[in-house]
């Protein structure tokens, strides 16, 4: 194996070779990071509008590639090639509301009164390290490549190994972007460089907690989104159709399982156990097909690799020791590929791996509970705090119940992608992570604050005020 490249294999056909990337040493990211602020001095100067068309304009490339790119990311991530087609639209989108939206969120702020005038401007960081998952690289990527650029940063992109091809393709198409690529040494080289005025991470935990120390030691600002280990909690008056159980069935296991915002424990009424159950089977008969990733039909492909299949039997095998058992709700391929059977997982224990743990996979815990307040605690019983969903037939108490769940995003009455909005943030609780995207809030990441301020008392006419003062609105 070449140290000095990243092989990317298809997780549906081991053996075959998707493609390679250069890794980026991490002398060579001193000169990346030095390139991209010296076109920050220019792109900074850039005019909001110039900036802004020029992510419309990645928006329409990225539309008119999305066929390739989707074939692309599906064959080095086992995703559906349906879901990348659907992932790489909705990119698109989201470049789109950033036009849209960035001149308002952006506006420069000016009160001048009897008080004096303060000018307050969004102000750009500089160069914006981005550090991307494998698991949904291109939006995930877009979500800070679009808000940093169009306040005025560059950006030093720094995708997963385990799906660097697609989004590395993706960002030729934005400007002021470059792309690295590499490990832990890598990161680290990028994070810590005295020229990186901010980070935005999503990914793993144990990583976060890496990037966030090294950013810490430099006084550099950071953005996390991390795991979750989401609870759905349906109250004793839910009430699903069909078409809900099917939405729930993929709330779980779209991408095999592995999403952050995945819904991880299902939280049921013990009297409507059966009931749940027979419904969720008959749901996941309907909309769940393992296979390749290529195939339209397909709603499941693989996991990403074989470390994340032995990391799954781990788990089965702790939940069998701890009195649970399986129910299969697809079968999967006779195929060397990295297939996981997805499956429900019942009579487990609070303190079995499945349930304690993020998962980050096709494996699920149904777990009963006897009262409102129970199921409550068990459901906040987490280090983790990024989504969870809350299904009743009375929105109202759905909402009432919601805002006792210590999480940063909660689903009311759906769960995962049907669930979001780019109006809204998303971002984490308590060990999921810090900052927020998408929404006016996501844009605000990329920019600070500067003010220029005349006090009245300064100003042509002002009474002025003694050396030793402290300001006083009422002399203001």
């Amino acid at each position: 194996m070449n140290p000095l490249l990243i092989t990317r294999e298809n997780p549906a056909h081991p053996s075959e070779i998707v493609g390679t990337v250069s890794v980026t040493a991490p002398d060579t990211v001193d000169a990346v990071v030095r390139q991209s602020h010296r076109e920050f001095r220019d792109w900074s100067t850039r005019s909001l509008d110039h900036r802004l068309d020029a992510l419309a304009a990645a928006a329409d490339a990225l539309d008119a590639k999305a066929d390739e790119l989707a074939t692309l990311l599906a064959r080095e991530s086992g995703k559906p090639v349906t879901d990348c087609r659907g992932e790489i639209g909705f990119a698109a989108t989201y470049l789109r509301w950033v036009r849209d939206n960035a001149p308002r969120v952006l506006a420069v702020s000016v009160v001048d009164d009897a008080q004096g005038r303060i000018v307050c401007t969004a102000a750009p960081f500089g160069v914006v390290a981005a550090i991307t998952p494998w698991n949904a690289p291109i939006i995930l990527a877009v979500l800070k490549l679009g808000p940093a650029l169009a306040a005025g940063n560059t950006v030093v992109l720094k995708p997963s190994p385990l799906a660097p091809l697609a989004v590395s393709a993706m960002a030729e198409l934005l400007p002021a972007t470059r792309v690295i690529h590499g490990g832990p040494e890598t990161v680290h080289a990028l994070v810590t460089h005295s020229l990186v005025r901010k980070v935005a991470f999503t990914g793993g935990d144990q990583a976060g907690r890496a990037i966030a120390a090294a950013a810490g030691q430099a006084l550099t600002p950071v953005v996390l989104e991390l795991g979750g280990n989401d609870p759905a909690v349906f109250l004793d008056d839910f009430a699903l159709t069909p078409d809900d159980y099917e939405r729930l069935v993929l709330a779980s296991f779209a991408s095999a399982g592995q999403v952050c915002m995945a819904a991880k424990r299902l939280y049921v009424p013990h009297p409507r156990l059966d009931e749940f159950i027979e419904s969720y089977l008959a749901a996941a008969q309907r909309i769940l097909l393992v296979g390749d990733p290529l195939n339209e039909s397909v709603t499941m492909g693989p996991v990403v690799t074989g470390t994340a299949v032995t990391r799954m039997n781990d788990l089965i095998a702790d939940a069998w020791n701890r009195g649970g058992w399986m129910i299969p709700l697809s079968s999967i391929p006779d195929s060397d590929g990295y297939y996981v059977t997805p499956s429900l997982a019942l009579d487990l224990p609070d303190e079995a791996d499945l349930v304690h743990r993020e998962q980050f996979g096709p494996i699920v815990p149904v777990l009963t509970y006897e009262s409102e307040d129970e199921a409550l605690t068990r459901a906040n019983n987490s280090d983790l705090g990024l989504a969870a969903s809350v299904w009743s037939a009375d929105e109202a108490r759905a909402f009432t119940f919601a805002t006792r769940l210590e999480a940063g995003f909660t689903f009311i009455n759906t769960h995962n992608r049907t669930g979001m909005s780019l109006r809204a943030p998303f971002g984490g609780t308590k060990r999921s992570g810090y900052g927020r995207e998408y929404a006016d809030e996501g844009l605000r990441e990329y920019t600070q604050s500067a003010v220029a301020h005349a006090p009245a008392a300064f100003r042509r006419g002002g009474t002025g005020m003694p050396a030793r003062a402290y300001p006083n609105p009422v002399q203001e």
